[in-house]
């Protein structure tokens, strides 16, 4: 048995990246740990896990537990409260939770080799979910002016009707944070006008099965710039670990 255990705390769980990821990372490295899977129907279910698990040290959270696990921790990274999502939590010394996020620091690093120097431009985040949070504050942080885009009007969120000419030519970087072209259904896209996209645009997309979305087809087909969700999850995935790891 191994002597510390990591995990991922979500539902479902079937097609997850993290476990395969991070355990090959352990293997590589001679690294004395084991990382689960831990698929629950209820978040509540957090403190049995931790019960059950004394050597347990840290998790990721994803769908759709992001936000849900939040009062159940005892302390926020500023950041995670900035954000108000969570995807990685550390078990301190003393058995209390800390809650951090590390969803913007994998996507910060795979955007930034994508942006020109001195790019001026606003963005478009498509989606309102878990996802989102991150995306949208590391958009602000590049000083990339983010706008929500969903299918119904909200607070600071236009609809997808709402993208005109002239909003595509004004926001230059789009973001799908939707499972939309997920594996399996791979035909599936965000209903924006990619006739509109040009070479100037950057389309990042945070689904990474298939590595290459139909998004991503249908905005390289207009020049676009486009980049999938793996080297975002693989930079998210190594941070979490210096943060369970750190003093």
């Amino acid at each position: 048995m191994k002597s510390v255990k990591y995990g991922l705390l979500g539902h479902p769980l079937g097609h997850s990246f993290s476990r395969k990821f991070h355990n090959d990372r352990f293997a590589a490295l001679g690294i004395d740990a084991e990382y689960l899977n831990f698929d629950v129907e209820n978040v509540e279910m957090l403190q049995q896990i931790l019960a059950e698990n004394s050597n347990l040290r840290g998790l990721n959270v994803t769908i759709p537990y992001k936000q849900q696990v939040m009062p159940m921790l005892d302390e926020l990274d500023p950041l995670a409260e900035r954000i108000g999502a969570v995807n990685t939590i550390k078990v301190m010394p003393d058995g209390k939770l800390k809650g951090y996020n590390t969803d913007i620091i994998g996507f910060t690093e795979s955007l930034r080799p994508m942006l020109p120097e001195g790019l001026q431009t606003a963005s478009l985040v498509l989606g309102t979910g878990g996802a989102s949070k991150a995306i949208f504050v590391a958009l602000e942080n590049l000083g990339l002016n983010p706008q929500y885009v969903s299918r119904t009007p909200g607070e600071n969120c236009i609809t997808y009707a709402d993208l005109s000419a002239e909003v595509m030519a004004s926001h230059l970087v789009i973001v799908n944070c939707t499972p939309l072209g997920m594996h399996p259904k791979v035909e599936g896209c965000p209903a924006i006008p990619y006739e509109l996209l040009t070479p100037q645009h950057i389309c990042f997309d945070c689904v990474y099965n298939p590595a290459e979305t139909r998004f991503m087809q249908l905005a390289a087909a207009q020049g676009a710039k486009v980049k999938c969700g793996q080297e975002m999850l693989e930079g998210q995935a190594i941070a979490s670990y210096e943060i369970w790891t750190s003093k």
